[in-house]
């Protein structure tokens, strides 16, 4: 099951029409849904990723009792989408989220957990 689509290059494609709908690029909250979460301000999408992450949580516990799997890959994207439109709005892209991902790729995440919680202690010592 896996895409055969360039992943990269759908979420740049994504981000770039997400990125349209902003307020500084004239995003018009009566004709577009983003524009309208951006408008709303943080709220809104934030909001919106806690239903979104909810609802994954959901599609997966019913997959596991026999519910349709597809869902999960459905309510996955609408998570992606509504995280996208909050790295929109905090001048970020899909494409620092995947450098961050290859930065972490063959670490334990074990360990990187636990260089991150020493780094948070070392900061709170400064």
């Amino acid at each position: 099951m896996t895409a055969t689509v360039n992943t990269s290059d759908a979420l740049a494609r994504l981000a770039a029409v997400i990125e349209s709908r902003l307020p500084a690029r004239g995003g018009d909250p009566d004709k577009s849904y983003v524009a309208r979460l951006l408008h709303k301000g943080p709220d809104a999408f934030l909001k919106k990723i806690g239903e979104e992450a909810t609802e994954v949580v959901m599609a997966a516990k019913d997959a596991d009792h026999g519910g349709d799997r597809a869902k999960i890959v459905n309510e996955v994207a609408d998570l992606w989408f509504h995280t996208m439109v909050a790295l929109a709005h905090y001048g970020f892209s899909p494409g620092e989220v995947i450098a961050e991902l290859e930065r972490r790729e063959g670490t334990s995440g074990i360990e990187e957990k636990a260089l991150r919680k020493a780094q948070a202690r070392e900061a709170s010592n400064d």
